[in-house]
């Protein structure tokens, strides 16, 4: 059973997403929270396997709210709503630890399967469409320097250091939107030995999912914005 906690500010969008997720026999709402202190509270209390979090809501917002939470080490994972899939919300939320995003008007059948995707550490973006976001809002990236002023090289970072020459060649691909599919062609490896390889790199660099990790590569400057 998927448990999920419904963060929105608006009851009637509470009520119509309840309605929905509890027709389903793998699903259940634990939850209803109307502004981000809410969400992050019940969390705390709840543990949902998954937060549907609204952006805009009073007080503490849906994007603050989900950093926080995402910062604790819980194992519950965030789905934004947001309304245009190439939208500054949508990239806010990435960067703050969400693990994927659905436009507000997405069908009933989008929303299940993105949240079931979720609970099982899938990321609901496609790796093409975060390089799109990266790209479209790359000046809001800090820029990773040193004490003396000086950029830090990709090799120098220490997120990148634990990574083999190979594991950070497919964290560079994998920041240019490549599928396993395709590193595995481009590269001349087995989808399975690529898979593993994308396993390691999550792991060494403490990254929670495959979004997260093109953000990793955008952040360190393994990847440029095109």
């Amino acid at each position: 059973m998927t448990t999920v906690l419904i963060a929105d500010d608006q009851p009637l969008q509470r009520f119509g997403f309840r309605m929905l997720l509890e027709s389903q026999d793998d699903i259940t709402v634990v939850g209803e929270a109307a502004n981000g202190s809410e969400a992050i509270r019940m969390t705390a209390e709840l543990h949902p396997d998954v937060i549907l979090m609204d952006v805009r809501m009073p007080g503490l917002d849906g994007i603050e709210a989900t950093r926080r939470i995402t910062t604790t080490g819980d194992r519950t994972r965030v789905l934004i709503l947001t309304t245009f899939d190439l939208d500054e919300y949508a990239y806010a939320g990435l960067r703050a630890g969400a693990s994927g995003f659905l436009v507000k008007d997405a069908q009933p059948e989008e929303l299940l399967s993105g949240i079931r995707a979720v609970a099982t550490g899938d990321a609901v973006v496609a790796p093409s469409l975060t390089r799109r976001l990266l790209d479209a809002y790359a000046h809001h990236l800090p820029r990773q320097g040193r004490a003396d002023g000086q950029e830090v090289s990709p090799l120098e970072h220490p997120r990148l250091s634990p990574l083999t020459d190979r594991e950070r060649e497919i964290l560079s691909v994998i920041g240019k939107g490549w599928t396993n599919t395709e590193i595995a062609t481009r590269l001349h490896l087995a989808e399975s030995t690529v898979k593993t390889h994308v396993g390691r790199i999550l792991a060494k660099t403490g990254s929670r999912d495959r979004i997260q990790a093109v953000i990793l590569a955008y952040d360190t400057g393994l990847v440029q914005p095109s």
